[in-house]
């Protein structure tokens, strides 16, 4: 319980609490964990970087539909978008929640959920990448 209260604090720096931490070759669970949050970290600031793209890719594929939409009054790119991102994050949120629960209670937990998070993070942002190429 206490980790889970300092884990937010250690995470605002990307120097490990332990200096002798070592992500390339982790030794103990707390340092596991720590590495597979920072992990997690890294691909969230990845994912947002591409979401500004793609969605100023979908603003401006709204813009040139205007003319062309007549009476088209389904949403736009950003807005479909914009729900897609929203569910796509309550989904991650709660399977990885979910893939935690394998060592519910457990000091193995955090390490589970950072991990599924990191790996759909991933995903994801190379999903909204693929919207900005197929758009260009």
């Amino acid at each position: 319980m206490i980790a889970s209260l300092i884990l937010p604090l250690l995470l605002q720096s990307a120097e490990p609490p332990v200096p002798s931490w070592n992500c390339e070759d982790p030794q103990v669970q707390q340092e596991m964990n720590w590495c597979a949050a920072r992990d997690f970290e890294v691909a969230d600031e990845r994912l947002n970087a591409q979401w500004k793209e793609t969605a100023a890719a979908m603003k401006a594929r709204d813009e040139s539909f205007v003319e062309y939409a007549g009476d088209d009054t389904r949403e736009g790119y950003f807005e479909s978008l914009l729900e897609a991102q929203r569910a796509w994050l309550r989904y991650r949120d709660a399977h990885c929640r979910l893939e935690g629960y394998y060592a519910r209670g457990g000091s193995l937990e955090p390490l589970l959920v950072s991990t599924c998070k990191a790996r759909l993070t991933r995903m994801r942002t190379d999903e909204l990448r693929e919207l900005v190429e197929d758009a260009a």
